[in-house]
């Protein structure tokens, strides 16, 4: 004889309670938000000077001007935010790896990348920007380039790289030791331990992180503009200083806003599903 499992009736009305309740909080929250936006919008088009901002920052026709070269302009910056992206991941692995290693001969290497990564966080990205791209062929070194669109690849690498491998180095400083211990007794070595054992579960638990580090990079790459590479942000800069209004600049925030977005919500449902996993583990 089988049976089946039924709900309970005081589950099924705890169920309705759970529901009753997030509708009730989603309508409170749609509710106050609308009031907020609509209270702040009266605010800022009843201003004596609304008139003269919607002429300098908000206007339809400069916006469908600039915004075929704007547009364009910004794909500058999705391939360097992409290019950029594998080059800090692959750097920042490296660098972190070498600070976890417990090898007496690796000590130079160890020091060098602790130097590295406390020199480039400490320094201002702008900064590095600027160092790189005029430092760089000022050198006249052979062999390296005098680009500023790799020049500036460069750049974000080496100050976003020191970031990253410290959110990686503390992903890997997170795992328990018995998951070392267990690699080490089933006869894998160090390296092999690391690479299957640990690595896969720190890379895990600093997802979220690194994906906010990437979401500032994306906005970071309007930092190329000062070393004259043509993305969005120098794109809009050349029609404002050309007919003196920032809607171009509105354009460009724009364009930044819709690519950072869907990364930043993306990153919050991580954090949402990994705070899950470990409130249902505890």
């Amino acid at each position: 004889m089988s049976t089946s499992w039924e709900v309970s009736e005081r589950q099924l009305e705890r169920l309705a309670f759970r529901r009753r309740q997030d509708r009730r909080r989603m309508t409170i929250a749609l509710v106050s938000t609308t009031v907020i936006l609509v209270g702040v919008a009266l605010l800022v088009t009843s201003a004596p000077g609304w008139d003269r901002v919607r002429e300098t920052y908000f206007d339809w026709e400069d916006a469908k001007e600039s915004f075929p070269e704007i547009a364009k302009a910004f794909v500058t910056n999705i391939k360097a935010f992409l290019i950029a992206e594998v080059l800090i991941l692959a750097l920042a692995l490296l660098v972190a790896v070498v600070r976890v290693v417990p090898s007496a001969w690796m000590a130079p290497l160890k020091v060098v990348a602790t130097v590295y990564t406390d020199v480039f966080r400490g320094t201002p990205t702008l900064l590095i920007v600027l160092l790189v791209g005029f430092g760089v062929p000022t050198l006249g070194l052979q062999g390296t380039t005098n680009d500023p669109f790799w020049l500036g690849i460069v750049a974000l690498t080496l100050s976003y790289g020191a970031y990253v491998a410290e959110v990686i180095r503390a992903g890997i400083l997170s795992v328990h030791p018995s998951q070392w211990a267990s690699g080490r007794s089933l006869g894998l070595s160090y390296a092999k331990t690391l690479r299957y054992v640990v690595l896969p579960q720190a890379l895990r638990r600093v997802t979220p992180p690194l994906l906010n580090d990437f979401v500032s990079l994306q906005k970071d790459t309007a930092l190329l503009s000062a070393i004259g590479v043509l993305e969005a942000l120098r794109q809009a800069q050349i029609y404002s200083s050309r007919d003196f209004i920032f809607t171009p600049m509105v354009v460009a925030a724009v364009f930044f806003i819709v690519a950072t977005i869907p990364l930043a919500r993306f990153t919050d449902w991580l954090s949402l599903r990994a705070a899950r996993r470990q409130s249902g583990a505890a």
